[in-house]
C-alpha cells in the first residue's frame, strides 16, 4: 500500500518532465521476493561519469597500506645500507691491521737475517781457530760447555765470544802473522770471508776500504769507508765507526764528494780518498777530515771512461791503489797499446814519481792490486775458482806468471785492494764485501 503511494506520488512531481522517460519495472530479487525498480532518466545528463577510483574509500584503504609498505621498505634497505658501511669500515679496519702486522714481520725477518748473516760471519772466524779451555773444560762445535755434571746450555754467542776475545792467540796463528810481516811475494789468498751484504740494485758494484795509515780523529784505522758505484752521479761516501757497525748497516757519517767518482778505482789512504773523476783522466785528493779537494792533477796519456778497462768493464780504466810503499795507479795509454802502466803517485800533489810498462794486456785481466811494489793481476771476475795469474816487480823491472789460487764466491767480482796494515784483500763481489788473508814469502 505504501509502496503505490510513494510511486504515485513520483509520477506526479516528476510527470511533467520526465513523464515519457520513467518507468517502473517488477521482478523477484536474489530470496525469490517480489520487488518494484522505478527508473527515471536524467533530463541534463546523457551519461552517468564513472566514479575516480581515487576518490573510493577502497582506494584510499589501499594507498594508506601501500604507503606503509613503502615506510617499512625504506626502513629495511636503510639498516642493510648502514650494516653495508659498517661492514665496509671493519674490513678496512682489518686490512690495516693486516698491513701492519705484514709489515711488522717484514722487520723481523729483516732482522733475523742479519743476525743469521753475524753468527754466520762469527762462525766462519771461529772454525779456524783451534778449540780453547774455558776454565778448563772444552767447548764443542754447537756452543755447548761439557762436563761431568752435564752440559750447560742457554749461555749467550756474545758471551762465549767474549771469552774467546780474552784468550792468547793460538800458537799456529801467531806463526802465520809472522809470516806476513815480511814483504816477500804473494804465495796464497786465504778463502773470502764475507762482512756485509748491499741492498738495492745500487750495490751491484761498489767500493769499500779501511785506511792503512790513518792520520787520527775522527777516522781512525777501523772506520770503514764504502761508496756505492751504480748510480747516474755518484758522490755519497759513507763512513761507519767499525766492522761490527758496517755489518749492522749504521752509518757514522755520509760525506757528500764534491765532484762525481768515475767506477771502482779509489782507495783511503793517509786521511784521503783518491779517485778519478768523472768522464776525465783526472784524479782528486779529497781530505776526510776537512772534506775538501785537496789536490788535482791530470794522468798523463791515460785512457779513460771505457778505453782501457778491466774485463768485466765498468769504466775501470783508472785503479788507484796503496801498499807498503806508497800510492799507485793503474792504468793504460794509447801509446802503451792498451798494456798496463804502473805510477808511483805524489801522495799530496798527484804527481807521477815513476812510471813503468808492462807486458800484460789490461782487458785481458778482470783486476789488480799492489802489494810491497809488486802488481797482481786476477785472470777472472766471474769464475768461481780462478788464480792470480800475473805479476809485476817494479824493483827489478821483472815479470812472470803466477797460479796462486783465488775464489769470486759470488762470482762478479767488480774491485780488489789491498790494506798492508791488516794483510788482507778487500773486494766487492756481486753486492757483497768480502776480504780474503794474504800470505807473503819470505824475502
Amino acid at each position: 500500500m505504501w509502496v503505490r503511494l510513494v510511486l504515485c506520488l513520483c509520477w506526479v512531481v516528476l510527470g511533467s518532465q520526465g513523464q515519457d522517460r520513467a518507468s517502473l519495472r517488477k521482478s523477484n530479487d536474489r530470496n525469490g521476493r517480489c520487488q518494484y525498480s522505478f527508473t527515471v532518466e536524467s533530463p541534463d545528463e546523457s551519461s552517468c561519469p564513472s566514479p575516480s577510483p581515487a576518490g573510493g574509500p577502497e582506494f584510499e584503504n589501499l594507498r594508506a597500506r601501500l604507503t606503509l609498505l613503502e615506510t617499512v621498505v625504506s626502513r629495511v634497505l636503510g639498516a642493510e645500507a648502514l650494516t653495508d658501511v659498517a661492514k665496509e669500515a671493519e674490513e678496512a679496519q682489518e686490512t690495516k691491521q693486516l698491513i701492519q702486522d705484514k709489515e711488522q714481520l717484514d722487520r723481523q725477518v729483516q732482522e733475523l737475517r742479519r743476525r743469521v748473516e753475524e753468527l754466520t760471519m762469527e762462525t766462519e772466524k771461529l772454525r779456524d781457530r783451534p778449540c780453547p779451555l774455558v776454565q778448563g773444560v772444552p767447548i764443542d762445535g754447537f756452543g755447548v760447555i761439557g762436563g761431568s755434571s752435564g752440559p750447560v746450555i742457554g749461555r749467550s754467542f756474545q758471551e762465549l765470544k767474549a771469552e774467546l776475545s780474552e784468550l792468547p792467540a793460538p800458537a799456529r796463528v801467531l806463526e802465520n802473522n809472522h809470516n806476513n810481516t815480511g814483504c816477500g811475494e804473494l804465495t796464497s789468498i786465504g778463502e773470502p770471508e764475507t762482512v756485509q751484504k748491499a741492498d738495492g740494485i745500487t750495490g751491484k758494484y761498489g767500493l769499500w776500504f779501511q785506511d792503512p795509515e790513518a792520520t787520527g780523529q775522527p777516522y781512525g784505522p777501523d772506520t770503514v769507508w764504502r761508496i756505492n758505484a751504480v748510480d747516474v752521479d755518484v758522490k755519497q761516501l759513507y763512513a761507519y765507526e767499525n766492522l761490527e757497525q758496517l755489518g749492522r748497516g749504521f752509518p757514522m757519517k755520509v760525506l757528500v764528494l764534491p765532484e762525481s767518482v768515475e767506477s771502482t778505482g779509489a782507495t783511503v789512504y793517509r786521511g784521503s780518498l783518491y779517485y778519478q773523476r768523472k768522464r776525465s783522466p783526472t784524479l782528486l785528493r779529497f781530505d776526510l777530515n776537512s772534506e775538501k779537494i785537496m789536490a788535482r792533477r791530470d794522468l798523463p796519456h791515460a785512457g779513460f771512461h771505457g778505453k782501457h778497462p778491466y774485463s768485466w768493464g765498468g769504466y775501470t780504466d783508472i785503479d788507484l791503489a796503496a801498499d807498503e810503499q806508497g800510492l799507485w795507479a793503474i792504468y793504460s795509454t794509447d801509446k802503451a797499446r792498451g798494456a798496463i802502466v804502473l805510477a808511483k803517485l805524489n801522495p799530496e800533489s798527484l804527481e807521477v814519481i815513476r812510471s813503468w810498462e808492462t807486458n800484460v794486456r789490461k782487458n785481458k785481466v778482470a783486476n789488480a792490486f799492489m802489494i810491497c811494489g809488486r802488481l797482481y793481476t786476477v785472470a777472472s771476475y766471474s769464475a768461481n775458482t780462478t788464480t792470480v795469474n800475473y805479476t809485476f816487480d817494479t824493483a827489478s823491472g821483472n815479470s812472470k806468471k803466477l797460479e796462486v789460487p783465488f775464489r769470486n764466491r759470488y762470482r762478479y767480482n767488480s774491485m780488489i785492494d789491498y790494506n798492508h796494515a791488516r794483510k788482507k784483500l778487500y773486494a766487492w763481489d756481486n753486492f757483497h764485501m768480502v776480504t780474503y788473508d794474504v800470505k807473503l814469502g819470505e824475502i
